[in-house]
């Protein structure tokens, strides 16, 4: 009883899976035959430049690997019914939904048929088509470049032409083609105060009849009449036109030229005599040292290589302080002349006080050898000249520690 069970649930389960695999089959069979083809076939241009671009349903085919094929025909081939269309491959196997046409080189005046479709496990799709002339249906482009010159009170508006595919100018293809100029005077807060505009085939343009000293904006358009093609406008560019500059503002750039031209040239000349000087002061010193000393500096008097003194030298250096003072003058005190006896009548104290006064006048005071009469003073500092007593005792000190100086007295003892 339980073999039979088992066997019939495994007949079972095969059953279910058999059906299962069978469903899936059929569905996936019947999606392969009916593939949708690509819709909404559309190109996008520029110039010379084509794309061709579409969509696809796949909602039923996600697992599926899907690719595309697209092919081109000249229109007129396809006006002979006994003459098979030679259909030529632009793209084949792609996933991608587009195809770039640009470089079959389609001739820009002729008509073409353009079909694609898809391709799922060896299984196709029907063809959708489309047709397409450069001529009318290709895009125009802007301009390539546009540049501005300012020319006195005008500005000059220098177009480059739209290129094509291999940069050759689209005046080639389209004999009509010309531009259309739209400018504007900018105001402080960048809005356009009047617009005007101005149309031209030629590629240098001077906008007339502007303001000195005024900005103004230009943007452009490529235009053709034929199949009133127009181009996107160029982005805004803008410049400030010249004039007739004032004649104080020539003398005010004159006289600052000049002013600036100076100060560098003095900067110059400083910079170069303080460095000759610093460079002379260094390698060529004023002081030189006598030549006594330059004696011992060297190893031999004939020799110009100074001496070093070596760290291990064995010597040992020994110094003091000396003061060098002049040699002292030996001052020599003469007494005066002897004072004639007073006439009859007069009193001693009287004569005494001439005499006093006669000295004070006259300090008796002489560098040259003599006897004096006066006696010496019993006390005579060392290394210092004979001071001698008498009236004359204080002028006399006062001037010889004048000649002397403060420091040979401080340090009399190193005279001899």
């Amino acid at each position: 009883m339980s073999a039979l069970l088992k066997v019939y649930l495994l007949f079972w389960i095969l059953k279910n899976i058999v059906g299962f695999n069978f469903t899936a089959v059929r569905s996936s069979v019947g999606v392969l035959e009916n593939l949708p083809p690509p819709h909404k076939l559309i190109m996008i241009t520029l110039n010379t430049n084509y794309t061709l671009s579409w969509t696809w349903n796949q909602l039923d085919t996600e697992s599926l690997d899907v690719s595309f094929t697209t092919q081109y025909v000249g229109k007129y081939e396809l006006k002979y019914k006994r003459k098979i269309p030679n259909w030529s491959i632009a793209c084949e196997g792609t996933a991608h939904r587009s195809c770039d046409l640009t470089k079959l080189d389609l001739h820009h005046l002729g008509t073409y048929m353009l079909r694609v479709r898809a391709n799922v496990n060896g299984h196709h799709s029907d063809w959708a088509e489309l047709e397409f002339f450069p001529d009318r249906d290709a895009d125009l482009g802007p301009p390539s470049k546009v540049h501005l010159i300012p020319a006195e009170n005008n500005l000059d508006v220098v177009i480059s032409d739209p290129l094509t595919s291999t940069n050759s100018t689209m005046k080639d293809l389209l004999g009509d083609l010309y531009y259309h100029i739209l400018y504007w005077e900018r105001s402080a807060d960048s809005q356009p105060i009047r617009t005007q505009t101005f149309n031209s085939s030629a590629n240098v343009v001077t906008l007339p009849n502007l303001k000195a000293w005024t900005w103004y904006c230009v943007r452009v358009q490529s235009r053709t009449e034929y199949y009133l093609k127009r181009s996107r406008f160029t982005p805004p560019q803008c410049l400030q036109t010249e004039g007739n500059t004032p004649w104080w503002q020539v003398v005010l750039c004159f006289i600052g030229s000049l002013i600036t031209c100076f100060l560098v040239i003095m900067l110059l000349v400083y910079s170069t005599v303080w460095c000759y000087k610093t460079l002379k002061g260094v390698l060529y010193p004023s002081n030189q040292l006598p030549s006594h000393f330059l004696r011992y500096q060297c190893d031999s008097p004939g020799s110009d290589i100074p001496r070093l003194l070596t760290p291990d030298s064995q010597s040992e250096l020994l110094c003091d302080n000396v003061t060098i003072c002049p040699e002292p003058v030996v001052l020599e005190i003469r007494s005066p002349p002897a004072v004639p006896s007073s006439p009859p009548g007069l009193e001693p104290d009287s004569r005494h006080s001439r005499q006093d006064s006669g000295s004070s006048g006259d300090s008796g005071v002489y560098s040259s050898g003599g006897s004096s009469n006066l006696q010496p003073s019993s006390h005579v500092s060392k290394g210092v000249p004979k001071l001698w007593k008498g009236p004359f005792d204080f002028e006399q000190t006062l001037f010889e520690l004048w000649l002397i100086g403060p420091e040979c007295h401080r340090h009399h003892n190193y005279l001899l």
